[in-house]
């Protein structure tokens, strides 16, 4: 494979240049969800209630919308409005009902109260569409647009807040972790043009890995924001290593610049399989999340490190070698010494680091297992308080004393009885404001034929019925999931077949699904890893020290979120708990690998422990300051909570990774040694070795 690069260099060149204009297409024609809420599975009840929504009654969003300083009559213009843009089934308020000829003494008492205090009241809107169609956020828009004092609040609206803050972001993502990756370049490598020739290399295969994303027909925010800075940030070492590789090769004989590049893209390929492959199984990990984001995120990952090993071997070497002369002319002396003498000292503290290791893991531990009490699943609170859907939430809690709306699918032809039975059930739980449904709009007595045309047919279709009831309970929190159960036991008593569904019932089982992903991930991610790095090592003692290792980095990582109260977005935990373990065992796994050498070379577990610290480090301190500057820069940048939380604890993870592999590997080798050389395939001759 070198010598074919090598040979047809002009020809793979000319193939990526004219790659470029596809994936650009292709990029720019990928539809990008914004609604973390639609990666539910589809055999959820909530799922399966929307779907009836829209089906039976047409209806997909909801939307609360608050008007300030209105006349009743400027409240009916405005409604009438409302009533004619594109996508807008139905609109309701007090004024609908008493419009529709409804007697104000047959209104429930609170819904006054409710819909209306002083000069604001509360106009509900229903849309045609679903949550983040593009026709419900241009409809939200054109009711924005409508006047100053209509503030939107719900889940379409901050799906709009969030597409065009990640819109007006996504491009400083790239030039935040770009500039920052190539500072750290600019000051670790040898060399000043390598680092601007890897972003090229690597540039060309972000963008072939996000044009090829129209394959999956759409991705999430969270799969647009990162991709290109994880992939930037993983698979830099792929070009790092050839270029070491090839300079190594070219010191041995200078003259044959062509040999050289053939050796190094053999050397680079051998070297960076375990290196890929455990980045690979950390992200395909995440298609195992019954919340489909996973396999999102888990997909377009995974192609891109595949995209990136490819890079390395094809572009990366065809541009040196059409560079090659003015590269040898940018040579400079790297910032990093050459730390034998820091290696000496931490092989000789062996003890006290084994004792500091076993010492650091009860709390790690501990406060891993706590992380849960620190994320947020509250997905309206993603966004800083200044967005419009944030200002609406707020006056919708603070004004109204309402957060939340219960929509509640029950049958058709549930006895009247038994309707107004249930009802009042609801009516009667903790937190609920107020009930609209057919019976709450009648008096006990009174029959539901006297409720005006446009009532019945918002609230009734062919088989279902639909009540609304509005909480002052915040999504997310314990008093809303013991709302959601409670009014799940009372519509489940009166109509086994009864729905809820609605924002908060959707996060609850968004939490529930989650917590149990976690676990799910976590563990297929380290089946995964441990046996590619069996492979790698042929050794059966040597995963579990690694993994151990690395997992211990992460405990730290999460712990750090807890012992510091910092909240974290639902699916960060997630994603960092097989993005680190992918992307960082590899600075394990290169050490290692040396180790194993200097065994088999004939040198004690303690100076084969030191070579390979001092020859490792440099490489391990390159790579993680990458990763971390990649993503540090993004993680106080972005106003999107959920892309800031990944970034954050993935710019952590990086630098605990370069102190704790580093500082507590060698000491675990040489303590394991005898062990290791007995259940490691190609070192067993160091048995018969020692016996002697």
């Amino acid at each position: 494979m070198g010598k074919f690069i090598v040979k047809y260099r002009k020809l793979v060149l000319a193939l990526v240049i004219a790659l470029i204009i596809p994936a650009f297409i292709g990029f720019i024609n990928t539809r990008v969800n914004y609604d973390m809420l639609s990666y539910l599975p589809g055999n959820m009840d909530t799922v399966k209630g929307q779907n009836i929504l829209q089906e039976e009654f047409g209806k997909g969003a909801f939307s609360m919308i608050i008007t300030e300083g209105l006349s009743d009559h400027e409240i009916a213009t405005t409604e009438t409005k409302i009533q004619a843009i594109e996508h807008v089934d139905t609109v309701l308020s007090l004024g609908t009902v008493e419009n529709a000829g409804l007697p104000a003494e047959l209104l429930p008492d609170n819904l006054y109260g409710t819909f209306k205090k002083g000069g604001e009241s509360i106009i509900a809107v229903f849309f045609d569409t679903s949550t983040s169609a593009d026709e419900t956020l241009k409809a939200v828009s054109d009711i924005r647009n409508l006047m100053d004092n209509l503030k939107v609040s719900g889940m379409s609206a901050f799906v709009l807040d969030l597409k065009e803050i990640s819109n007006s972001e996504q491009f400083n993502y790239i030039i935040i972790a770009v500039t920052l990756a190539l500072i750290v370049m600019f000051a670790l490598l040898d060399n000043w043009l390598t680092p601007i020739i890897f972003l090229i290399s690597i540039g060309v295969m972000i963008l072939i890995n996000l044009g090829t994303n129209i394959i999956f027909g759409e991705i999430s925010y969270v799969t647009k924001a990162l991709s290109a800075v994880l992939q930037l940030a993983v698979t830099m070492d792929y070009s790092i290593f050839l270029w070491s590789s090839f300079r190594e090769q070219l010191k041995k004989k200078p003259d044959d610049i062509n040999n050289a590049m053939e050796l190094a893209i053999k050397n680079t390929l051998s070297s960076i399989f375990g290196s890929s492959t455990t980045t690979i199984a950390g992200f395909i990990a995440l298609c195992f999340m019954t919340f489909t984001m996973g396999i999102d995120l888990g997909l377009v990952m995974a192609k891109g490190v595949l995209f990136g090993v490819i890079g390395s071997v094809t572009v990366l070497p065809a541009i040196i070698l059409a560079l090659n002369k003015i590269l040898l002319k940018a040579d400079h002396r790297p910032l990093l010494p050459s730390f034998q003498k820091l290696s000496a000292h931490l092989v000789k503290l062996v003890p006290a680091l084994v004792i500091i290791f076993v010492a650091i893991l009860p709390p790690a531990i501990y406060g891993y297992q706590k992380t849960n009490a620190n994320v947020n699943y509250a997905l309206g609170n993603g966004l800083p308080n200044d967005t419009p859907s944030a200002i609406a939430n707020t006056k919708l809690h603070e004004t109204f004393g309402l957060s939340n709306v219960h929509m509640i699918l029950s049958r058709a032809d549930l006895p009247e009885h038994d309707a107004r039975a249930m009802t009042t059930a609801i009516k009667n739980t903790p937190g609920i404001k107020s009930v609209l449904s057919l019976e709450s709009l009648t008096g006990d007595n009174a029959p539901l034929d006297i409720l005006p045309e446009i009532i019945t047919s918002t609230l009734k279709g062919e088989r279902h019925e639909l009540t609304l009831a509005v909480s002052e309970y915040k999504t997310a929190t314990d008093q809303m999931a013991e709302q959601i159960a409670a009014i799940n036991q009372i519509i489940k008593s009166y109509d086994s077949s009864a729905l809820l569904i609605g924002e908060s019932s959707a996060t609850a089982d968004m939490i529930t699904l989650t917590s149990n992903d976690f676990q799910v991930v976590n563990t297929v991610s380290i089946i995964a890893v441990f046996i590619i790095i069996i492979l790698v090592t042929k050794s059966l003692s040597l995963p579990i020290i690694l993994i151990t290792l690395i997992e211990t980095a992460i405990f730290i990582n999460l712990a750090i979120s807890y012992y510091t109260d910092t909240t974290l977005s639902f699916i960060a935990p997630i994603c960092i708990s097989t993005i680190q373990l992918g992307a960082t065992v590899d600075y394990a796994i290169l050490m290692t690998s040396r180790y194993k050498r200097e065994r088999l070379a004939g040198n004690s577990s303690k100076i084969a422990a030191k070579i390979a610290l001092t020859t490792s480090l440099s490489s391990i301190i390159i790579s993680g300051a990458v990763l971390f500057a990649a993503t540090i820069g993004v993680a106080i940048y972005s106003s999107a909570a959920l892309v800031s939380s990944i970034c954050l604890l993935l710019a952590r993870g990086a630098i605990i990774s370069i102190i704790v592999v580093p500082l507590f590997l060698p000491p675990l080798l040489i303590l394991a040694d005898p062990l290791i050389i007995r259940t490691t395939l190609d070192m067993k001759s160091l048995v018969k070795r020692s016996k002697k």
